[in-house]
């Protein structure tokens, strides 16, 4: 367990924590073969790696003085990272967690209850680590105490076809409480959708998750029915799931529940939102932080020019020919060269990539110490929105 120590010693402790849920190495193989050099939530994206995003957002929040990742990576993996975070937000506390085993989305809460309830925090921010989207915790925090609420949640509209293939929300339209939650419908039921973000009660969550091992051990859910032939193959599996109770989900196994009570609020972000689950949906979600940093007009940004398209992330390090042109959507990481002559457009270059005189880069992601000779064309297939 890796920990950094507090640097405000205040005498009352923050009535607010945050818990980023990373997942681990045995997940997230859609985001292959990125995924083979770098974990998913270490990946860089607008010139930063994926968590960032989401600490940058909860460090704003007011009162908010730790925040707790929770994973099954190897305790080293997040080490630099949270020595570089500790610097850039000196009011954080921020610790790895790592679960023995893959414990879901809600057991992994439930196993690090006791680290999560130190202080005696009223609440806690939940972020799943692979969602892009600008975070609008202080509106989640306002409707949450407006409400007097147990739970907030993230949601967003979404098409009518895409909504399937994510927790749908049922929800009065006046009071915003939530009135019906499922995960993955097999019909339509609502075009809002889970965002994956969510402020809960810890006296509301933890009784919640404690309810569903009970049920879960008493009466094994039946996920689905086995055919003949892996008849025992599914025993054995349904033995191993009887087992090992403490694996649950949010979003199967609490969410549902959640919604039968009176005090379970959503709020629906018009902003931007996506997921990060493959390799390529990391060029889509570059383009909206990119484009989010450019209208809070960041200077981390290159300013325009006659061969820089906004919004453009150059690193420092990174060396570009001036008659290179850069943008709209690319981010250039560290140590990299950009020639003579070269195209870059929506695309993430990584770090020491060398593209030659010439060369055009559209809509990809140029891998580490990769070289793109001269007159080359590297072209991906735009990912729609």
């Amino acid at each position: 367990m890796l920990k950094l120590p507090i640097r405000e010693q205040g005498q009352n402790m923050a009535t607010t924590k945050a818990v980023i849920l990373v997942g681990g190495p045995s997940r997230g193989t859609r985001f292959r073969p990125l995924s083979l050099d770098v974990p998913k939530p270490l990946f860089e994206v607008a010139g930063h790696p994926i968590i960032y995003h989401s600490l940058k957002a909860l460090a704003k929040v007011p009162g908010l003085r730790e925040v707790i990742l929770v994973g099954y990576y190897d305790e080293n993996v997040f080490r630099d990272f949270i020595k570089d975070s500790a610097k850039e937000f000196p009011h954080l506390r921020i610790q790895y967690l790592r679960e023995y085993q893959a414990l879901g989305t809600a057991g992994g809460l439930y196993h690090f209850r006791d680290v999560i309830l130190k202080g005696n925090p009223e609440r806690f921010f939940v972020l799943n680590a692979d969602v892009c989207c600008s975070f609008p915790l202080g509106e989640m925090l306002k409707l949450f105490e407006e409400k007097d609420a147990e739970a907030v949640i993230l949601g967003t509209r979404v098409t009518d076809e895409a909504a399937s293939n994510f927790g749908c929300l049922v929800s009065d339209s006046h009071t915003k409480r939530v009135l019906h939650y499922v995960e993955k419908p097999e019909s339509h039921i609502s075009n809002l959708i889970n965002c994956g973000v969510y402020l809960f009660t810890t006296e509301c969550i933890f009784p919640s998750i404690r309810s569903a091992i009970k049920r879960r051990t008493a009466r094994p859910r039946l996920v689905s029915y086995p055919s003949s032939e892996n008849l025992e193959s599914y025993f054995i599996g349904q033995a191993e799931e009887v087992e090992n109770s403490e694996v649950l989900r949010l979003e199967q196994d609490i969410l549902s529940d959640l919604a039968d009570s009176n005090r379970f609020f959503v709020h629906e972000t018009k902003d931007f939102w996506r997921q990060i689950k493959t390799a390529g949906s990391a060029i889509p979600a570059n383009a909206l932080y990119l484009q989010k940093a450019f209208q809070a007009q960041s200077d981390e940004l290159t300013p325009p020019s006659a061969t820089i398209v906004p919004p453009v992330y150059i690193h420092p390090t990174a060396t570009v020919d001036p008659t290179a042109k850069l943008g709209p959507n690319v981010s250039i990481g560290p140590r990299a060269v950009i020639g003579a002559g070269a195209r870059v457009k929506e695309s993430i270059v990584l770090e020491d990539v060398e593209i030659r005189h010439d060369a055009c880069v559209l809509y990809s992601i140029i891998g580490w110490s990769s070289r793109v000779g001269a007159w080359a064309r590297v072209e991906g297939t735009p990912t729609p929105a």
